[in-house]
């Protein structure tokens, strides 16, 4: 990873994005890929996408995500408090204690989720249970309803954690939004790399960044039938279950540091896997497998079946504490996603054909 690189990626995970309200991290992703790219636009709701021409009009989409979870402001108390909801799945166990910044009318404003003294709590030395959303108060600083909204803050506003990303030794990368951000630079990667390559692609390559994924795929649904691709990957995280406490026979056996992901079974399309399979075997790129028995949980079971179908495979980074602040994924598995990613594009002919024959 160049210096770069690395300032696009922390930039990229710095920047909040909470679903529906992407466009900050969308305006990152754009500028990044608009020297590389023929076309970068987006939709009505901020999907994103950057489209490199290849040698045929035949259209492989390489799909990530560009929302993260977060809060909203619920209510506004008189005395200056705020109540939450949740946006997409935050883990409200984990909130109380931290600093959030919420997206307001005249800018940042930082805030905390106030956590009372262990000494005052009415379960203090019983067996604590984790609060309602409902439970939890935010403190901006304002001792009034009025002071909330001198500040530029009003019910509907979102918040993320302030937590920026970090590394740890061994190349462990940590932070907040790994959920999706870390796809989407790997996606720009892939095209960046291939820009930059001498070899120019048979099919010409769409890397969409949709919106709205945590709350239901609701922007790669659109992008996929604006963009109608003849095939897709796509890129997210899937649970590393390598840490205390987690079952592997219940979760699956899937290590940090050992590659990413192939997906099988439903929405997964057995062709195009088995030419992931292919291109990580002939590449020596290691990959780990997964099984999908009902759904994958990602945007791939929204764009599998969009008009009359497109062959669609699930790869996925492999991701410690997810849904977290400090979530961790491996750089060699990050490295080892673009160059997987990169070599499908590249082996693909105008004349393949990922279609079930009789």
């Amino acid at each position: 990873m160049t210096k770069d690189d690395r300032e696009f990626l922390f930039t990229l995970l710095r920047t909040p994005s909470p679903t529906g309200f992407e466009m900050p991290g969308q305006r990152v992703w754009a500028d990044a890929l608009r020297p590389h790219a023929a076309e970068v636009a987006c939709d009505a709701y901020g999907s994103t996408w950057a489209r490199l021409e290849g040698k045929s009009p035949r259209t492989v989409m390489l799909a990530a995500h560009a929302d993260e979870i977060g809060f909203m402001i619920k209510t506004i108390q008189p005395d200056g408090f705020l109540r939450l909801d949740r946006v997409g799945g935050s883990d409200v166990a984990t909130a109380r204690g931290r600093r959030l910044v919420f997206a307001g009318d005249k800018g940042p404003v930082a805030g905390i989720i106030g956590n009372t003294a262990i000494h005052l709590r009415r379960d203090h030395g019983g067996d604590e249970k984790a609060p309602h959303v409902h439970d939890l108060w935010v403190d901006v600083g304002a001792s009034s309803a009025g002071e909330v909204a001198a500040l530029g803050l009003r019910v509907g506003h979102p918040a993320v954690y302030e937590d920026g990303p970090a590394e740890l030794a061994h190349k462990r990368l940590v932070g907040r939004a790994l959920d999706n951000r870390i796809g989407s630079y790997i996606i720009a990667q892939v095209l960046k790399r291939i820009a930059k390559g001498r070899k120019k692609p048979a099919f010409s390559l769409l890397c969409l960044n949709a919106v709205q994924e945590e709350i239901g795929g609701h922007g790669a649904m659109m992008a996929t039938y604006r963009h109608n691709p003849d095939l897709c990957v796509c890129l997210d995280v899937t649970h590393a279950t390598d840490t205390p406490g987690i079952d592997p026979n219940k979760h699956g056996a899937v290590k940090l540091g050992a590659g990413p992901t192939l997906t099988h079974g439903t929405a997964n399309h057995p062709l195009l896997v088995a030419r992931l399979m292919k291109v990580a075997e002939q590449a020596k790129i290691p990959v780990q497998h997964e099984a999908s028995s009902r759904f994958t949980g990602t945007d791939t079971d929204k764009i599998f079946h969009m008009r009359e179908g497109v062959p669609s495979a699930l790869v996925s980074l492999p991701l410690r504490c997810m849904h977290s602040v400090v979530e961790t994924a491996h750089l060699d598995d990050i490295e080892h996603s673009i160059e997987l990613l990169a070599g499908l594009v590249l082996s693909l002919d105008a004349a393949d054909v990922f279609h079930q024959s009789l």
